[in-house]
């Protein structure tokens, strides 16, 4: 092996021509080590967190807004440079022994985990506005707490049947009440994804509904022909075709919230004292309906039938790109579940 010669700084010549430079512009060295940065004052918390979540998606912005008023209250006439990680780890600790403490808290882990997120992505904005350098940025040496697992878990069969029919004997809508669950099962979607369902996000003919989820994901979903059928009357029924929008809606034609969900649980859970007890929610039936697929139809269906993105991950790693699953896969594994045919499920429609 050869020895290659390393060069540890300018050479003679180049030290020469900038010093020639240097007197040329009327510049010493003293003044380069000893002038002031010319970087403008980086605006206060007050005034760049409103710049940032009008920048944001509405998810993100609904997701961190509560934790940016919070930082706007403890540090709104502060400058983006001035609070240091060991503050903001103080502030993290403030606000999660503030948190209401109910039956599935984790000790404000999720009030810890949402603040450093919502600190890092405004910081990132920052950075990107040349506010801060990105070794300043005091929200990336904080880390996040440890995420504990998920005490969520698929339902048996037996439980889901007592959930619909107290939703179906119950309230003051069960007909909203059951499309909402139906549509939950059947699609293993997000709160989010239902809400955001508008009458043109109906495909009849090849029974598809369009999802749009967290993180801007956007994907067609199949349905069964029964639960379609029933999606369009409610549409009909209840002004959504008419006036275009939201899809689900109650029977005053005013669209649903997130509420609506709230209800519904707080009842089920009077009328079922288990749901009560285990804090029982919607995304529980999207654990329920992926467990069951992947059981029956393999990792690579349940993934996409999920909506997860194909980007590579701990979980999957490169090999995510090659099992990945299609919408026939997926539509084959929902007349399954179903019971009922698919257009887009050759098998389930000979007769």
């Amino acid at each position: 092996m050869t020895e290659s010669k390393i060069t540890t700084g300018a050479s003679p010549e180049e030290i020469e021509a900038a010093r020639v430079l240097l007197a040329r512009l009327g510049v010493s060295p003293h003044d380069l080590v000893n002038s002031p940065t010319t970087r403008p004052a980086a605006p206060t918390f007050a005034e760049y967190i409103p710049k940032v979540a009008a920048a944001v998606s509405p998810g993100t912005r609904r997701v961190y807004g509560t934790y940016w008023k919070r930082v706007t209250e403890h540090w709104g006439d502060r400058r983006l440079n001035e609070p240091t990680a060991l503050e903001i780890k103080h502030l993290t600790e403030q606000i999660r022994s503030q948190v209401v403490v109910r039956r599935n808290a984790r000790g404000g882990r999720g009030a810890a985990e949402h603040l450093i997120a919502a600190l890092r992505c405004l910081y990132n904005h920052a950075i990107a506005d040349g506010h801060i350098n990105e070794t300043d940025n005091p929200a990336r040496k904080v880390p996040k707490p440890r995420r504990l697992p998920s005490t969520r878990r698929g339902l048996p069969d037996s439980r889901l049947d007592e959930i619909n029919h107290v939703a179906a004997t119950t309230g003051n809508d069960p007909a909203l009440d059951t499309l909402l669950l139906r549509l939950h099962i059947e699609t293993a979607c997000r709160r989010g994804g239902a809400l955001a369902l508008r009458p043109r996000d109906l495909d009849p003919d090849q029974c598809l509904i369009l999802l749009q989820e967290k993180g801007d994901t956007v994907r067609w979903q199949p349905v069964s022909p029964t639960l379609m059928k029933h999606l369009r009357e409610h549409g009909e029924q209840r002004g959504a075709v008419e006036h275009g929008g939201q899809l689900l809606r109650y029977r005053n034609g005013e669209s649903i919230t997130k509420r609506r969900y709230d209800h519904l649980w707080t009842r089920l859970g009077t009328h079922l004292p288990w749901v009560a007890t285990q804090q029982i929610s919607t995304h529980w039936l999207r654990h329920t309906t992926l467990t069951w697929v992947e059981r029956n139809f393999g990792y690579a269906v349940a993934r996409a039938y999920a909506g997860h993105t194909d980007s590579t991950g701990a979980d999957g790693g490169t090999t995510t790109t090659y099992i990945r699953a299609s919408i026939h896969e997926i539509a084959t594994a929902l007349a399954a579940l179903t019971g009922e045919p698919h257009p887009l499920a050759p098998d389930t429609n000979r007769t």
